[in-house]
């Protein structure tokens, strides 16, 4: 197993982190400074809003769609021209978009919480065939959204509650039948944030405040933990042609300097991971 810098950049929350199968590009956010990151051919790149964007998928070669603290829109990497598909939560101004990614069956989940923290005040969403609904409320910070491989079951996280769930699919990505904690880390002390998951179905989810990156299996069971440089973990994506590299953002805040805030690699021979869907928006 080795651990490197993939990017110096230090982010104050790196966040949404995932690869763009077409573009063959890593993506990720610094949420609380409002900015896109990426690394094209080897050179940094990045593009600034005007309010706090944090997760996104791809639609097509050059647009993606990203969830902001009012919206998810539409974005066009060669011009930066946006197009609104639905409001976010623009009744609750103190809320802000968190974790989200796409699923298996074309649609997109997105989390939300307030930018205070306040207990419960988040939401989890599905936008789907052009329409957004919510899923879940009572969430105070929405982490860990990933899908099984074969798209059936879904997982989340409440970090503040320190519990992943598992939620079962119908066909079209919809729940169905009730949740179920998977994993309750409390008894640890441990804060589950992004996570991702690999072509055998383990879940790869970064722990804030501990340093790590931990695997477990389809059964919450605990795989393996991967020590990284930067203490709050935040995200992790597979990369690469043959998605075998991880990815992980990491957050700055109330900590300083790098290598706080920055985002790492992660290179260990029999890694294999899930190529990010296409999200399907209206024309």
């Amino acid at each position: 197993m080795t651990v490197s810098l993939f990017d110096p950049r230090s982010c104050e929350l790196g966040e949404g982190a995932f690869w763009h199968p077409e573009r063959e590009q890593a993506f990720w956010f610094d949420i609380l400074n409002r900015r896109l990151l990426s690394l094209e051919k080897g050179e940094p790149k990045s593009w600034q809003f005007d309010e706090h964007v944090s997760a996104a998928g791809w639609i097509d070669h050059d647009r993606l769609l990203i969830a902001s603290a009012s919206a998810l829109f539409t974005f066009d990497l060669r011009n930066g021209l946006r197009r609104e598909l639905a409001e976010l939560e623009t009744h609750l101004p103190g809320n802000r978009s968190n974790d989200g990614r796409a699923d298996p069956q074309g649609g997109f989940w997105i989390g939300t919480m307030a930018l205070d923290e306040e207990p419960g005040a988040g939401a989890i969403y599905r936008y789907y065939h052009g329409v957004l609904r919510p899923l879940y409320t009572g969430i105070s910070i929405p982490n860990a959204i990933c899908f099984s491989p074969d798209g059936r079951t879904a997982y989340f996280a409440d970090t503040g509650a320190q519990k992943l769930w598992r939620q079962s699919l119908d066909a079209e990505g919809w729940p169905q039948e009730r949740r179920e904690v998977l994993i309750d880390f409390a008894p640890t002390g441990l804060y589950p944030d992004g996570a991702v998951t690999d072509a055998a179905g383990n879940l790869w989810i970064a722990q804030w405040g501990a340093g790590r990156l931990a695997c477990h299996g389809a059964d919450g069971s605990f795989v393996e933990a991967v020590a990284l440089p930067a203490k709050q973990v935040t995200c992790p994506a597979f990369i690469g042609a043959a998605l075998d590299r991880l990815i992980v953002t990491s957050a700055a805040v109330g900590l300083g300097e790098a290598p706080q805030g920055q985002t790492f690699a992660i290179d260990r021979p029999g890694l294999k991971g899930l190529p990010a869907p296409r999200v399907s928006v209206p024309a």
